[in-house]
């Protein structure tokens, strides 16, 4: 009978026993839990000071500088993250139990990516907001499968 994950009857179980006494022994585990809730702080600051913009067309840079920090918090998460599933799955990303969730955060990643691409190539002030409501709204979907995974412990 084949055994590959197309085929086999699919677990309740997001960690095998040795995984889940790695998650818990290492220190990357808190990394992702003290950056996940920063990032969706500064997201959703950031979400006001675009809206804002958008709205009103005050406070450009102030929005900018916002989107910049979120960005940053977004590379810092993926890095982090990828070394905690080497230490937790052996491998640094892509994990079967993880594999949607990261194949959704590279999506965000190059939207936030987009936007920065659009910020230094002096795109229209509105295109470059709209970008990144694009980028927050793949957040959001990424964040809200992260979420129902956590859930599944």
């Amino acid at each position: 009978m084949p055994s590959d994950s197309l085929t086999a009857t699919p677990s309740r179980q997001l960690y095998s026993v040795d995984e889940r006494a790695r998650r818990d022994a290492t220190v990357w585990t808190l990394v992702q839990g003290i950056l996940a809730p920063i990032q969706f702080v500064v997201f959703l600051i950031s979400l006001a000071l675009v809206a804002r913009f958008l709205i009103t067309g005050a406070g450009y840079d102030v929005a900018t500088y916002s989107i910049i920090i979120k960005t940053a918090i977004l590379l810092t998460i993926m890095v982090t993250g990828a070394i905690w599933e080497k230490v937790v799955f052996g491998q640094y990303l892509f994990a079967p139990a993880f594999f949607w969730e990261d194949v959704v955060s590279f999506f965000v990643i190059a939207l936030h990516l987009a936007y920065v691409v659009a910020l230094l190539q002096h795109a229209p002030q509105v295109q470059q907001m709209w970008i990144a409501l694009a980028a927050y709204a793949a957040y959001v979907i990424n964040a809200a499968q992260f979420l129902h995974k956590l859930r599944q412990l």
